[in-house]
């Protein structure tokens, strides 16, 4: 529900296509409006590609390319949550006609497209031109994507729950598995936009800080402009939802290519890459998972480099196949690209050792100031316009030389268990140098680190074994909790100060020998505590100014140590929000069955990679092992009684020591989806469909003759007959139907009557084609599997 279904196949209705045009740009729109006119009633998605293919127009080209169908959608909005309100629009009020629309928070719509792809791969393209376009020049994504644009959040003075900022939301893994996929479906397609100006930046009034006051104050980041918001706004009023895009010098939507989006977005992690720490959260919103919220600023994505490390392999590839030499991008981008490049080349040097606190430093300097320099130079002047070539060597250079930094990070966050880092801490010591320390070990790191592709199958191994004998495993529901439980500390424990850190400070010891309560006290036994007032650190700072006239000399000596004692007591910087204190929800001690689910695909592409790379087989058996154990401790696979609700129902959590709670078709269902394809071996290599399902048990083929109940593409209600030792399931709404033989082979039954016959387990790339179009010329695929 939250990325939405497709309306009819790849038909699109010209009414609501038109309207679409109409209500994103007027002027595109009256300039285009004899060729929409002619469009018929309905018509096909190639009919539209066909369409916009030579049109020299690049805003309507862009709007074709972004065009979905979707219908039934929803943003994130949980009963729970009463803030979160939210509508699925079906049927217009006024007369009933059907209406197509989707809204959803970034992470929603773009987690559930990632399945919806693998069934209508033709809109694989629109997808990726959606997200896009809908990143800023900055490198970030706005808080919701809707069929009619992007939304952003403002601040509201009356509204509590008002907050501005951009969501990191793993926007490097989402993006990178749409490309992976059109690649493994449409080779070479993605090249074909390295060179074309059909990409644009979405205008957000927001304005991240200059790197200094970023270093100063890492939670309070970004200034919302309300005078750009409403500039934003007229010129939406003036020409529709474009009116948020951003405009160059000249007032003219500005456009970029394929490679300058990748750029810009890839800068824009590793301008706050932290060497050994990750990837610095510092836009005042959190990670995907919302029990890190309070991470933000101090946090350290580990979670984000392990991806970021798989994103740049892909891109390296990609890019080293093509065969342009050159591609030009932004001025203000280049000169951004050639000082986080100049910057890892004159450390690389380092990459041989560890680094220390001030190596760190100066290597963030670099990258951060860099960032800086180009964000103002937009906020204050805009693009130029102007651009220049870059070469395709020099990219390759640096993605190779930032692979270097992030593989070195890596290795620097194996724990001694076989385990790695998910989210670290930095803390910034003195004007010279950056600390990084660690955080307990979390279930995202693991899952994060085994879909990087950087660990060999005995790595692989390592850390499904050390996870399994970790505190993240839950006996009872043989799964795994989002981070190791803990005991939290009574009340009375809270708020005490040792005896030793009160006589170490001469102010302190002095305030208590004066009675002076304003900075700290002594209970009736004995025990020291800060004033109960005090809410954090700013709070101590106002206490010691207070203190500061009749004081001055121990407030000027103490300072410093007084505040690290606050911290040392309250642990303020490690506090991660709810998975830290709550019970419920993402809590202590819960399980969080998306992140599960999303351990079980991450399981399933090692095991891809050790099978493809012709892997030992009791090393591909210890991880087929792991596999299935994972996907026994899903809900659906359970009883009622120990699940604690009906099993094939999705839900958020399970709680310790109660059942499944807080249900919602939450991301969980996508991951498994995606997982099922697999198991059932569905893959797609360069253009081709594969049957290959060495991962599937055997004992699911069927033991008894059964009726395959499916909808057709023409949305007959259609059954097949399975005999025993077969099973079925649809790809592309197509039926396809495994029966166990001697030898691989594959027969594609055509509507028409036509029978056509494969060899082995693939098909060729036009039968596939075929398969992708949905076109109804496909009746059925009878697979022939060699299975035990």
């Amino acid at each position: 529900m939250r990325g939405g279904i497709f309306d009819d196949n790849y038909q699109i209705e010209k009414e609501d296509f038109v309207s679409y045009i109409e209500k994103l740009n007027k002027k595109v729109y009256r300039h285009k409006e004899a060729v929409l006119n002619a469009l018929p009633a309905l018509f096909k998605l190639q009919d539209l590609k066909a369409l916009y293919q030579d049109d020299a127009d690049k805003n309507f080209k862009r709007l074709c390319c972004e065009y979905l169908p979707l219908k039934f959608s929803r943003r994130h909005g949980d009963p729970s949550r009463p803030w979160n309100k939210f509508s699925i629009n079906t049927r217009n009020e006024n007369d009933g006609s059907k209406i197509l629309d989707y809204q959803g928070n970034w992470r929603d719509i773009f987690q559930n497209w990632e399945a919806l792809a693998h069934s209508y791969p033709e809109f694989m393209e629109g997808m990726i031109h959606k997200f896009l376009n809908a990143t800023t020049f900055e490198g970030y994504n706005p808080y919701r994507v809707t069929k009619y644009g992007f939304d952003w959040e403002t601040i509201e003075p009356d509204n509590p729950w008002s907050y501005i900022g951009y969501w990191g939301d793993h926007q490097i893994i989402y993006l990178l598995k749409f490309l992976e996929f059109m690649e493994a479906y449409y080779p070479n397609k993605l090249a074909t936009y390295f060179s074309q100006d059909l990409f644009v930046y979405a205008n957000v009034p927001y304005k991240i800080k200059p790197y200094e006051s970023i270093l100063k104050d890492p939670k309070n980041t970004i200034d919302f402009d309300f005078e750009k918001e409403e500039n934003i706004q007229f010129k939406r009023n003036e020409i529709g939802v474009d009116g948020a895009l951003l405009r160059d010098t000249t007032a003219f939507i500005y456009k970029v290519n394929f490679v300058e989006k990748i750029l810009a977005t890839v800068l824009a992690k590793m301008s706050n890459f932290i060497p050994e720490g990750g990837i610095w959260m510092n836009t005042q919103r959190p990670e995907w998972n919302d029990a890190n919220n309070a991470l933000v600023g101090n946090g350290v994505s580990m979670v984000t480099l392990y991806y970021l490390r798989r994103f740049l392999k892909f891109f390296n590839k990609v890019l080293d196949q093509d065969t342009t030499s050159e591609f030009e991008i932004s001025n203000e981008l280049l000169a951004f690209f050639n000082k986080v490049s100049q910057t890892l080349v004159a450390h690389k040097q380092l990459l041989e050792g560890r680094f220390t606190d001030e190596n760190r430093k100066q290597v963030l300097d670099g990258l951060g100031q860099a960032a800086s320099d180009y964000r103002t130079q937009i906020y204050d002047q805009k693009f130029s316009g102007y651009k220049t070539a870059v070469s395709k060597a020099s990219l390759l250079e640096f993605t190779s030389t930032a692979l270097d930094y992030l593989e070195h990070s890596i290795e620097a966050n194996k724990r001694a268990d076989n385990l790695f880092h998910s989210y670290n801490l930095m803390t910034v010591t003195d004007q010279n140098s950056v600390s990084i320390s660690h955080l307990p070990e979390m279930l995202e790191g693991q899952v994060a680190v085994l879909s990087s592709g950087y660990l060999s199958t005995k790595e692989s191994l390592d850390v499904l074994d050390g996870l399994k004998n970790s505190a993240l495993f839950r006996e009872d529901q043989y799964s795994y909790i989002l981070y190791p439980n803990k005991e939290l500390p009574k009340f009375v424990h809270k708020n005490t100060i040792a005896a030793p850190d009160v006589t170490s400070s001469e102010l302190l010891s002095q305030l208590i020998a004066d009675g002076n309560t304003q900075l700290i006290n002594q209970d009736g036994n004995g025990h020291y505590h800060f004033n109960g007032s005090f809410n954090n650190a700013d709070s101590v700072k106002v206490a010691l100014s207070s203190l500061s006239h009749l004081y001055a000399p121990l407030v000027e000596k103490d300072s410093k140590k007084v505040l690290a004692i606050f911290e040392s007591v309250f642990d303020h910087k490690s506090f991660t929000g709810r998975s830290g204190t709550f019970f419920g929800y993402e809590g202590l001690g819960s399980i969080y069955w998306h992140m599960v689910s999303k351990l079980l695909l991450a399981v399933y592409e090692v095991t891809q990679k050790a099978l493809y790379e012709s892997e030992d087989k009791k090393s591909i058996g210890r991880l087929y092992d792991h596999y299935f154990e994972i996907n026994a401790g899903i809900g659906v696979h359970k009883s009622p009684e120990l699940y604690g609700a009906f099993p094939t129902d999705a839900y958020s959590h399970t709680p310790g020591g109660k059942g499944a709670q807080q249900p919602g078709m939450t991301g969980q269902v996508k991951e498994d989806v995606l997982s099922r394809f697999g198991e059932l071996g569905v893959k797609v290599r360069n253009g081709a469909v594969e049957f290959n399902p060495e991962i599937l048990r055997a004992d699911e083929f069927l033991t008894t003759k059964e009726v395959f109940n499916y909808i057709n593409l023409a949305k007959e209600k259609c059954r097949v007959d399975l005999e025993v030792g077969s099973l079925g399931f649809t790809y592309c709404q197509v039926p396809v139907i495994y029966q166990k033989a001697t030898q691989a082979a594959i027969k594609v039954f055509l509507t028409d009557g036509r029978v056509s016959s494969f060899q082995g387990k693939s098909l060729d790339v036009q039968t596939s084609q075929m398969l992708f179009n949905r076109g109804g010329e496909i009746e059925k695929l009878v697979i022939s599997v060699v299975k035990a």
